[in-house]
């Protein structure tokens, strides 16, 4: 699954998500040698949805191949098969861990077995899925390589992504969840080596902070960052949360900054409607980020946070989709490029697979 000998075919067709036809499919072309994108035209929607849940937290999961589906009804072309690395126990009767405060969440295995024996049996033709390993515990850095050599020898090859993984996640910390001990990250070096070798991303959920404290925990990413330099790190969302709606846009994009710039193997994911409806919402705000992710966007990943619990349907994942794309509308044409149209993604997996180019506008 790592490379599928084909490349993207620009198929254009004037379409939307609104039940039509998708503008882009998977082909055996090697390129989009002189065809473009037409952004008067076609979806300004994310081919590319790298950060999504086929588990849930706890009860039902929608069926994989129904979640592949929503993949294609709505135009998207790449995903990760993300599981859930924190699982609420198996007698809970909860789907959601904020449902159930007080009931201890695990990392746990499970989810990265479910994902690898469905992807065997149920690989679609027309979206290309990366698989995760979602399980690390970052606080036990011994038991990761452990982990990986258990799921290599079960799934040779099959997984090349690593994350979404919990550094710092407030959410969960009525769930047992603590920011993982800084002298741990010291640990990390055996599995981080690994993740190096075989060109694996490691994408981390680390909140930066709250409203009281917007940079409480900045110093976890940025030990990360200064131990593991060589690394192919995501930072999810940002560094935002729901713990941290109020941030002061200046700061939080000079912090950004500061860190892409030092570190060239970051990069930055913008998945989750919270970043839309509280920051790239508000017009003010919405320029700012908008000539950042501009200046920067060689450096960014799109995604819509989804978790495929049984109680949601197609309507929610289409929702999220063009809740988490309306930024692309703000982009340059460089930028929407990279970004929504996946060659970020492409050159991060060194996927045989290119971008096309955006039509120039007249």
């Amino acid at each position: 699954m790592r490379k599928i000998a084909s490349t993207l075919l620009v198929a254009f067709c004037i379409a939307g998500l609104a039940g039509r036809a998708s503008p882009l499919t998977l082909s055996t072309l090697q390129d989009s040698t002189g065809q473009c994108y037409d952004r008067t035209v076609h979806p300004q929607t994310s081919i590319v949805d790298s950060h999504v849940h086929f588990r849930p937290f706890g009860g039902p999961a929608i069926p994989f191949s129904e979640v592949i589906s929503y993949l294609e009804r709505t135009g998207v072309l790449f995903a990760n098969i993300y599981g859930i690395g924190q699982m609420l126990p198996v007698t809970s009767s909860c789907t959601y861990y904020l449902d159930c405060p007080g009931t201890l969440v695990k990392p746990t295995l499970k989810n990265d077995f479910v994902n690898a024996a469905s992807l065997i049996v149920e690989a679609p033709k027309h979206v290309h899925l990366t698989l995760a390993m979602t399980f690390p515990d970052l606080s036990q850095p011994d038991s990761i390589l452990q982990g990986i050599q258990l799921l290599e020898t079960e799934y040779p090859g099959l997984f090349t992504w690593m994350g979404e993984v919990n550094l710092v996640k407030q959410a969960l910390f009525g769930n047992g969840h603590r920011a993982v001990p800084l002298t741990a990250i010291d640990g990390w070096s055996a599995f981080m080596q690994v993740l190096r070798e075989r060109h694996i991303p490691l994408a981390i959920h680390s909140d930066l902070g709250s409203d009281d404290e917007p940079t409480k925990y900045l110093a976890w990413m940025q030990k990360v960052l200064d131990l593991y330099p060589d690394n192919a790190i995501v930072w999810m969302h940002l560094g935002l949360s729901r713990e941290l709606l109020k941030m002061d846009t200046a700061q939080h994009i000079q912090i950004m900054k500061s860190l892409l710039d030092r570190y060239p193997k970051l990069m930055l994911d913008i998945s989750w409607r919270i970043i839309e409806d509280y920051y790239f919402s508000d017009p003010e705000k919405r320029v700012l980020y908008a000539s950042f992710l501009n200046e920067y966007s060689e450096r960014v990943l799109p995604g819509t946070d989804f978790v495929a619990s049984g109680n949601k349907d197609f309507e929610v994942y289409q929702e999220e989709l063009h809740v988490t794309s309306r930024i692309n509308r703000y982009l340059n044409d460089t930028a929407f490029r990279n970004i929504a149209l996946g060659q970020n993604y492409f050159r991060l997996l060194n996927l045989d697979y290119t971008a096309p180019p955006v039509c120039r506008r007249e």
